[in-house]
C-alpha cells in the first residue's frame, strides 16, 4: 500500500481523473462519489511511486483515513526492527543516531576488505552506499519514473490500444514513441501517464542495449 504520509495522490473514476491532492481531500471526493452512485470504481494512485492505494471505503471518509493511519502504523512497525535488547553486544564507538542495525551477508575476502578500512565496516559501507546513490542518482530517477508510470498505466490503461507499443517506448526512453502510442487513449489517463514518466526522458537517454 502507498504510504499515507506522501503529500500528492490523484483518483480515477474509470478513465476519468476526479481528485488530485493530499491524501484526505483525494479520499473525501471519492468517498462522496461514490456515496451519489452511478460512478465507475475510484481508484487512487500515489503521485511519487504510481502505486495503486489500497482502500477501503467502508464506512465515513474519516473511517477509511482512520483504517489507513492504522495500517501504515502497523507496516512502520514491522519495517522498524526496534531497539536492541540492553543484553546486545555493542561495537565499538558511539553509535550515530538514526543509524538501522541490519544482517549484510558477505564473503571473507570483502569483510577482510571492510574491516580494514578507516572506521571499519560500517563506516566503509556507509562510504560506499552514497557514493553509489551519488553516481547512480540520474539513472535511478530515470527507472523510478519508468517503474511508476508503468505501474498506473498497467491498472487503467492495460487494456488501451497501444499498451504494448507504449511500455516498451517507456523502457527505452523514446519519447516521441511514447506518446505517439497512446494517442487514443482517454485524455486523463494519457496525461497522468505521461506526468509520472516525465524524468524518465530527462537527460539520460535509453538504456544500455535498448534499440
Amino acid at each position: 500500500m502507498a504510504g499515507i504520509h506522501q503529500p500528492h495522490f490523484t483518483a480515477f473514476a474509470g478513465a476519468r481523473r476526479v481528485a488530485a491532492g493530499e491524501l484526505s481531500c483525494v479520499l473525501r471526493t471519492a468517498r462522496a462519489l461514490l456515496d451519489e452512485g452511478g460512478h465507475a470504481p475510484v481508484l487512487i494512485f500515489d503521485d511519487r511511486t504510481g502505486e495503486q492505494v489500497d482502500v477501503s471505503f467502508r464506512g465515513t471518509a474519516d473511517d477509511v483515513l482512520k483504517r489507513l493511519a492504522k495500517n501504515a502504523g502497523k507496516e512502520r512497525l514491522q519495517d522498524d526492527p526496534g531497539p536492541a535488547p540492553a543484553d546486545a553486544p555493542r561495537g565499538p564507538g558511539r553509535p550515530r543516531l538514526g543509524v538501522v542495525a541490519r544482517e549484510v551477508t558477505l564473503l571473507p575476502r570483502h569483510w577482510d576488505w571492510l574491516n580494514a578500512q578507516p572506521g571499519g565496516a560500517s563506516a566503509a559501507l556507509r562510504r560506499l552506499v552514497d557514493d553509489a546513490r551519488r553516481v547512480s542518482a540520474g539513472r535511478d530517477r530515470v527507472r523510478r519514473a519508468q517503474e511508476a508510470a508503468y505501474r498506473f498505466m498497467s491498472v487503467v490503461a492495460g487494456n488501451q490500444a497501444g499498451f504494448e507499443e507504449a511500455a516498451r517506448a517507456l523502457f527505452a526512453g523514446k519519447q516521441a514513441d511514447f506518446d505517439a502510442s497512446m494517442r487514443c487513449w482517454p485524455a486523463d489517463v494519457r496525461d497522468y501517464a505521461r506526468q509520472l514518466a516525465a524524468a524518465a526522458f530527462q537527460g539520460e537517454g535509453p538504456p544500455e542495449g535498448a534499440p
